[in-house]
């Protein structure tokens, strides 16, 4: 449990730096707008490559793959620093996003391992972690950045954490996951992992359409004040984070798809709120409601995936639901950005609601399909 929990820590304080650290990796670049948005394409790109051969790596050699691939991603996390033109940041955000999709297989499969073994709810408190580690990254960047930081200290400081943290994750390790003996065989893309990760997909784009499109849509819809639009992000992290620690503990009374359906509901009422406020804080106490119910819903997802695969091939069923659940992560702000060009920035995140009512009605089906599959 505690190799999950700082797994994930460590995972949100990269982002969280980021976030804050990209305008001055964009600067000392020298790349413009549209050449930092195809590098950053590269992030995407490197992370679907990675994930699903993690998964196997877990499944056969267990335990051992989580720290060697988080000292990586600390390592790697240190590049876009170095970078002086647009070739060399998409080559090290290419880097960046493969050690990065392959650390995010490792601790959510780590995370699902150990609700299996302690029969105790993990994966919320693991992402809510995250999402606490992502907020206190942020705003220390933006002291660091104010203070006159630039891209190197930041990165470089944070990748050094995270180095550390991934060998203190190998320091007296024990094989706390799968490990098998036999050569693994060859994984077929079953029905009910494209069913789960499908589902996955879609909490994706209505929780990273709103973390990437909150600030803008207070600023364009309601020209709000700078300080106010800017928050945004950060109560919905914050809003997130709550969600995830309170659903961890509620999941002692609930079943997951409870959990599940509850989330989806919340946030669709979240996003309608947002969408339709008539004042920019009316939006923003929607966006917070938003974060708190769609942040459950990505996290117990990947836990049922988990405990239906079972220990044998949990590893590499997570790492085919994350990995199409990445897809949605980085279509969810594209599509809302086509759909604000033909109709409205508050059309396109209204629609957000029906992707989760469509988390909250399909939930059961796909719980109720994934154990006909293993009854049988």
């Amino acid at each position: 449990m505690f190799r999950a929990l700082v797994g994930f820590g460590a995972f949100g304080l990269f982002w969280g730096a980021w976030g804050a650290i990209l305008p001055a990796v964009r600067s000392e670049s020298g790349v413009g707008d549209g050449e930092l948005g195809i590098a950053l394409l590269m992030v995407g790109l490197g992370a679907l490559a990675s994930m699903r051969f993690t998964g196997y790596l877990i499944d056969r050699y267990g335990g051992a793959v989580l720290p060697v691939v988080v000292v990586l991603f600390g390592a790697c996390g240190v590049l876009p620093a170095l970078a002086d033109s647009a070739v060399t940041l998409s080559g090290a955000l290419l880097l960046l996003g493969a050690t990065s999709g392959a650390t995010d297989v490792a601790i959510n499969a780590t995370g699902s391992h150990a609700e299996a073994v302690t029969g105790k709810p993990l994966m919320n408190l693991a992402h809510g972690i995250f999402s606490v580690a992502v907020v206190v990254a942020s705003f220390g960047t933006a002291a660091l950045r104010t203070a006159g930081a630039d891209a190197l200290p930041v990165l470089g400081g944070v990748g050094v954490i995270v180095a550390v943290v991934g060998l203190t994750l190998g320091a007296g390790l024990r094989d706390d996951l799968h490990t098998s003996t036999e050569p693994t065989p060859r994984r077929r893309l079953e029905p009910v992992l494209l069913v789960f990760g499908g589902l996955c997909a879609l909490a994706y784009v209505v929780e990273n359409a709103w973390q990437s499109w909150s600030a803008v849509h207070l600023d364009t819809s309601f020209n709000a004040a700078p300080g106010l639009a800017s928050s945004a992000p950060a109560v919905f992290a914050a809003a997130a984070a709550t969600g995830r620690i309170a659903g961890n503990a509620l999941l002692r009374r609930l079943r997951p798809v409870q959990l599940l359906v509850a989330g989806g509901v919340l946030a669709a009422v979240g996003s309608v709120v947002a969408a339709t406020a008539g004042t920019a804080w009316l939006a923003l106490i929607g966006i917070g409601v938003a974060g708190l119910g769609t942040s459950v819903c990505a996290p117990t997802i990947i836990g049922i995936a988990g405990a239906w695969a079972g220990p044998v091939r949990r590893a590499g069923a997570i790492s085919t639901v994350t990995t199409l659940a990445y897809l949605g992560f980085l279509l969810g702000p594209a599509a809302v950005g086509v759909v604000s060009s033909a109709l409205s920035l508050p059309v396109a995140l209204g629609g957000v609601a029906v992707l989760a009512l469509l988390v909250a009605a399909l939930g059961p089906v796909a719980a109720r399909q994934s154990e006909r599959t293993f009854q049988s």
